[in-house]
Formats: C-alpha cells, structure tokens, sequence
C-alpha cells in the first residue's frame, strides 16, 4: 500500500530554529517557593516559528537607456 508523500520541508525561522517562545528565569523565588520567569518571543518571527514564503517577482524590462 502506497504511503502519502510528507509535504516539503517546513518553513523554520532561520534566526530562533523552530522555538519561538522561550522562558527565562530572573533568577530567586517568590513567596509561594515558585521560579520568577518570563516569556520572550523571537523578534523575527513573532512567535510563530516559521518563517514567510517567498514571493517571486517577475522581471519586467521596459527599457534601457543606451
């Protein structure tokens, strides 16, 4: 039985590799013993982790100068 083809390859975010949201400790605890963190989201992407498809432009030549 034939297997279904996997599409082409994802469009991963060159600059955060897929993980667009991290967690970064500030270091201590609070009262209720639990870590202090925040979230960063990867400025390139905006969190999304994949990146946009390019758009091929079509070359239009109208004229040149001589």
């Amino acid at each position: 039985m034939a297997q279904p083809t996997t599409p082409a390859l994802a469009r991963v975010c060159s600059n955060c590799d897929g993980f667009p949201s991290v967690r970064i400790t500030l270091g201590g605890r609070d009262r209720h013993g639990n870590l202090r963190t925040i979230t960063v989201h990867c400025p390139a992407c905006h969190g999304t982790g994949t990146r946009p498809t390019r758009s091929v432009r079509s070359v239009q030549l109208v004229g040149s100068r001589a």
